[in-house]
């Protein structure tokens, strides 16, 4: 389920990524370019871009902190829709993205339009809940991890093995490590080809599907906490009133 989550979660983030591009000229995942920005804008003294540069940041680290204040306070109250809090946040925001894309490109006081800090706290959201479910093994915003690890197992894989070493000193890789890298940048790849193409031809509406894509995934486990409170509340109150 994680494997699977982590697949549909990078083709969001793919879509997203690639089909916001086209609309605000940045890849809103990738912090390290927006640190990289922050810091040649700020020798070559261009405080516009600098501050661009902090307001993504910024925007980012604030929906990886929403995330885990989500997922600790779900955990806190023995909740089971720990990790479905974020991911209706999530889709929540990409609803508002898609019916209100066209009027929030007014500016912010960080000198970037105010979808460029959507579309970043939105990433950071989702890469901290990926991390939280997976226990930091996956990423599914941004993809130098994830070929860095398929390169590691593919090294492993061509390695050659000297016949007279020992079996339990040979180079083995991790064929499941590789599906899962390979799945999770061929999803990115796919979404992104999929956002790019929607931005283009369709404009903001087409995030709805995926907004509703992500809706489904978090309300099972939401109404499974509301039925277990509801039959928690008939229970204290029937006790309540019994004589």
């Amino acid at each position: 389920m994680n494997r699977l989550l982590g697949g549909l979660l990078a083709f969001n983030a793919g879509a997203i990524n690639a089909g916001g591009f086209l609309v605000v000229g940045m890849y809103t995942s990738h912090m390290t370019g927006f640190a990289s920005i922050l810091a040649d804008n700020f020798v070559l003294g261009n405080m516009t871009l600098v501050l661009g540069a902090v307001g993504a940041l910024l925007a980012f680290t604030t929906g990886a902190a929403v995330t885990a204040v989500l997922v600790n306070w779900a955990r806190q109250h023995h909740l089971r829709s720990e990790y479905a809090l974020p991911l209706l946040v999530e889709a929540v925001l990409l609803l508002v993205f898609g019916l209100l894309g066209a009027t929030l490109n007014r500016q912010t006081p960080f000198a970037v339009p105010l979808t460029v800090l959507v579309l970043a706290f939105t990433m950071g959201l989702q890469n901290a809940l990926v991390s939280k479910i997976s226990s930091s093994q996956i990423r599914t915003t941004h993809m130098t991890g994830v070929i860095t690890d398929l390169g590691i197992e593919l090294g492993k894989m061509f390695y050659w093995n000297r016949t007279a070493s020992p079996i339990e000193s040979r180079v083995r890789a991790n064929r499941i490590k590789l599906r899962l890298f390979g799945t999770l940048l061929a999803m990115f790849v796919a979404g992104g080809l999929v956002g790019a193409a929607g931005f283009k031809y369709v404009g903001f509406i087409w995030v709805v599907p995926l907004a509703l894509m992500l809706l489904a995934l978090s309300l099972p486990p939401l109404y499974a906490d509301l039925r277990r409170a509801a039959r928690r509340k008939a229970l204290a109150l029937a006790l309540k009133e019994a004589p």
